[in-house]
């Protein structure tokens, strides 16, 4: 009997929350993929491609020098003398700290701008939320495309991923920033950050040391 007096009371707060659940309408949207393959969002790639692809070559160019450094010097392991390999591998010191500060300043100029794409576009995209979300009586819409985002399971019938880009592409040049509403809210409003495009270059690995060098 005790275990019934303690398992009633459970079982009615479940049906409430079940039934106060049922009576709000949700969504969900992963809005890294809805910004990216927007018209504006495959635009802004390719700008920010075509815009890092001469610093790209350049830092391209300096790996390669350095690689042929350590291509001379493995070569003359056996040849060379120690003050030949010695100079050799201190040069490839040289240049690979210079280029590991090349590419450090610019990954910071394109993580820089393309944080100013996606503020913009994030702005724009948040009114078309806003307004489809208004027009379908979705009292929230919640972002799934983080990786710590709590929801564990959402179904795909309720994903308005598709529909956001589709509405965006139709009525961006007239959208506007989305206005603080009373009503029902947009879970995490702030977009997540794009995975990032490829870096200008690979980052510069550390040559191994010569032997006979301290």
């Amino acid at each position: 009997m005790k275990s019934k007096v303690f398992v009633w009371p459970l079982l009615a707060i479940a049906g409430t929350m079940g039934a106060q659940a049922q009576s709000q309408k949700i969504a969900v949207i992963q809005l890294q993929v809805a910004i990216a393959q927007t018209k504006d969002g495959q635009k802004a790639a390719a700008e920010l491609e075509a815009k890092a692809a001469p610093k790209k070559k350049e830092l391209d160019q300096k790996q390669a020098d350095i690689n042929s450094l350590k291509d001379q010097l493995q070569k003359g392991q056996n040849t060379l003398s120690e003050a030949t390999k010695n100079e050799i591998y201190n040069n490839i010191q040289q240049k690979t700290k210079s280029l590991q500060r090349d590419y450090d300043d610019a990954q910071a100029d394109m993580d820089q701008e393309q944080q100013r794409i996606l503020q913009t576009l994030g702005q724009k995209i948040l009114a078309v939320i806003e307004r489809y979300s208004r027009d379908k009586g979705y009292s929230m819409v919640v972002d799934v495309s983080n990786p710590q985002t709590p929801v564990m399971y959402a179904s795909p019938t309720i994903d308005i991923t598709k529909d956001i880009i589709e509405l965006y592409d139709q009525n961006a040049p007239a959208m506007s920033a989305p206005t603080t509403s009373k009503g029902g809210g947009l879970a995490n409003p702030t977009p997540a950050r794009q995975q990032a495009p490829a870096p200008p270059a690979a980052k510069p690995a550390t040559p191994a040391k010569p032997p006979g060098s301290n």
